[in-house]
């Protein structure tokens, strides 16, 4: 039998070389540095924790994405992240429970899975994200959303748009205006992610059907949502989109999906998700949810952004850095000075050392850098 390759990575893990590096390092700080200015704390959670805390902290958490092993110290089941909110949840509600609300979080880091998406093999992903924990309301959503944009644009996202939903939208016609038996709302629910009318009418729900259609630009499927809305039971969501998108000005292209729960697990009354051009899939996705593990849950709006599309976007848009090539016996006070005003440097180390191989732009000539 032949050995494999010991130098090949696992399936789903990459290197970054240096450009790929040097762009992921621009973007997370990009992102990092609109939250900050949004006063936006950032936290740095460890990247491992006992497992019960990670699955507990969020409904929807999916244990089995989880690299497990028993911790040798405690003897006690161990997890790797595969997503930084539980963590941001279990700070807020511990270290941070007697911090003023409303207590606004950040952070940045990876996240690892056992197994990939479907349309994304990857297993080892960035994320970047903020949490405004003790409030969920239009003004908390607005601010939330609009802060996504803004550092999504600020890290180079061009045409970044917004699809919204309703997460609880099913739970919340079936209590009155579209009343279902509880072993029909999973069916339901099944079906409106299928897309399937006929399937939906197969499973008793044929007065969701026309929740298929209202989806689209935002304005002409809000009115749809808005027209199957029987007995108002979704006035106040509808209401709150509405405030939602006109607080933006403009600011991204905003689309409705009210019965879209993928990647939504633990969200609550609303749900979104951000693209943008050029960059394939989902950059994010965000809304309001409850924190596990805190009584009956603090309420919390946040988001979190997966960049790697958009870092491989700017990468190959990018050209190289600059670099001034220090030739032997350089003098060192002015290659310090040079370096202090932000040029990069590179010393010769032999007489076989040049400007052309080292990859260098400008070369140190008379105690100034000059363009090759």
């Amino acid at each position: 039998m032949t050995e494999p390759n010991p130098d090949l990575l696992p399936e789903g893990l990459e290197d970054r070389l240096p450009r790929e590096a040097a762009a992921t390092t621009r973007v997370m700080r990009s992102l990092q540095d609109v939250m900050h200015g949004h006063g936006y704390d950032r936290v740095l959670p460890p990247m491992i924790e006992f497992e019960r805390s990670l699955a507990a902290r969020m409904d929807g958490i999916n244990q089995r994405r989880m690299f497990r092993f028993v911790d040798p110290a405690s003897l006690r089941m161990m997890a790797l992240r595969s997503d930084h909110t539980p963590q941001i949840g279990r700070i807020a509600t511990t270290r941070l429970a007697g911090a003023p609300r409303p207590l606004r979080l950040c952070y940045a880091g990876q996240v690892l899975t056992i197994k990939g998406d479907a349309l994304d093999p990857a297993r080892e992903r960035l994320q970047c994200g903020a949490e405004l924990i003790g409030t969920e309301n239009v003004a908390a959503a607005c601010e939330v959303v609009a802060i996504a944009i803004e550092a999504l644009q600020a890290a180079g996202a061009q045409g970044v748009s917004v699809d919204f939903t309703l997460p609880d939208l099913v739970d919340t016609l079936a209590a009155k205006a579209f009343p279902l038996e509880p072993q029909q709302i999973e069916a339901v629910r099944r079906e409106l992610d299928t897309k399937d009318a006929g399937g939906l009418v197969a499973a008793g729900g044929e007065a969701y059907v026309p929740l298929l259609y209202a989806t689209g630009d935002f304005e002409t499927a809000i009115e749809k949502l808005a027209a199957i809305d029987a007995g108002g039971a979704l006035a106040s969501r509808i209401a709150a989109l509405r405030q939602i998108a006109a607080a933006l000005g403009g600011a991204a292209r905003l689309t409705l999906d009210p019965s879209e729960r993928h990647g939504f697990e633990y969200q609550s009354w609303l749900g979104f998700t951000l693209y943008a051009d050029g960059s394939r899939g989902a950059l994010g996705r965000g809304g309001t949810y409850r924190i596990a593990g805190s009584g009956e849950g603090e309420v919390a709006t946040g988001f979190s952004l997966y960049p790697d599309a958009l870092i491989a976007q700017v990468a190959d848009a990018e050209r190289g850095e600059d670099s001034v090539f220090l030739p032997l016996g350089h003098d060192r006070d002015v290659a310090a000075r040079l370096r202090s005003i932000g040029w990069r440097t590179v010393a010769a180390l032999s007489e076989a050392d040049s400007a052309e191989a080292l990859g260098c732009t400008h070369a140190l000539q008379g105690g100034e850098p000059v363009a090759l």
